[in-house]
């Protein structure tokens, strides 16, 4: 597959679409700007390059040939390795996608996303494969023919099965090791995830885990990507999402419960991670418990 021959950047479909996929050709050194989690399932692929994938509370480090798979609203965040350029591609499977299949088929397909382990290394044969699937789709998306949309659904349903029966025949897959930094912080973020509802100082959690205050929070930025106020306040919103869809609490109860001691910086923050108010985000999400 010759990748040069696509522009710099390709898009199928829209977010709220079942099927999304963006394809980019990043020259320089890039990092996400911005916070992210969200309901779709999201399969990444590396072409060339390098990057630190930080996804729930570990980092990876991805290198071209492998595959990323992202659980719906898992914390997720791509960030530099100190490595320039870099071209990948991300499809978003939205829950609706899987709508039409049998329950036995939904579950094979949503496997590689319910792993501990999300990352898969691809063996020579295995990357020919799904390079092949993926040019083939590019190539789709690029020429736009008659019925290129169709094709390109077709061919995200094979990539997803591909991938899920490659996995079956894997007894496990090898984990990678971490650094001592590494693990210190994915033990830091495990604490927050726990314990997101309580006061979180950086000096306390520094004076807990015996590490210095100003060394904390440059490592957990260079590690996960997240500065550490901007991953409690990320983590505190995804939980109050969790419960305004939930749950009928008040919403003055839901920030309580996420953690935010001060309601007019929940709904600040609320607004800016989510895009709407509480209120907003609660009328478009009618799941209430009765």
């Amino acid at each position: 597959m010759n990748l040069a021959s696509f522009p710099d950047t390709l898009r199928f479909g829209h977010k709220n679409d079942p099927l999304y996929l963006e394809f980019d050709r990043r020259r320089g050194h890039y990092s996400m700007a911005t916070d992210h989690y969200h309901r779709e399932y999201e399969l990444y692929y590396l072409f060339s390059g390098q990057r630190n994938y930080f996804i729930k509370e570990d980092v990876y480090q991805v290198q071209s040939g492998d595959l990323v798979f992202i659980d719906s609203h898992a914390v997720h965040k791509t960030s530099d390795s100190g490595a320039p350029h870099h071209e990948r591609i991300v499809l978003y499977f939205s829950p609706s996608y899987f709508d039409d299949l049998t329950t036995e088929e939904r579950d094979l397909l949503l496997s590689p996303f319910l792993l501990e382990f999300p990352l898969l290394r691809l063996n020579y044969q295995e990357q020919q494969q799904i390079e092949g699937l993926l040019g083939t789709l590019l190539t789709e998306l690029n020429e736009q023919q008659p019925g290129y949309r169709l094709r390109i659904t077709q061919l995200a349903g094979e990539l997803l099965l591909y991938t899920a029966r490659s996995l079956l025949k894997r007894e496990s897959l090898p984990r990678q090791e971490s650094s001592s930094v590494q693990r210190k912080i994915s033990e830091i973020v495990r604490y927050i995830n726990l314990h997101f509802a309580e006061p979180l100082e950086l000096e306390e959690l520094s004076l807990r885990f015996y590490i210095s205050k100003s060394y904390l929070s440059r490592m957990f930025k260079q590690v996960t990507g997240f500065g550490f106020a901007e991953y409690v306040n990320l983590t505190r919103v995804k939980e109050a999402e969790r419960l305004l869809r939930e749950t009928d609490y008040s919403i003055t109860h839901v920030s309580e419960l996420s953690g935010f001691d001060n309601f007019s910086h929940f709904g600040k923050m609320f607004k800016r991670l989510t895009g709407v108010t509480p209120r907003e985000y609660r009328r478009g999400h009618q799941n209430k418990v009765t």
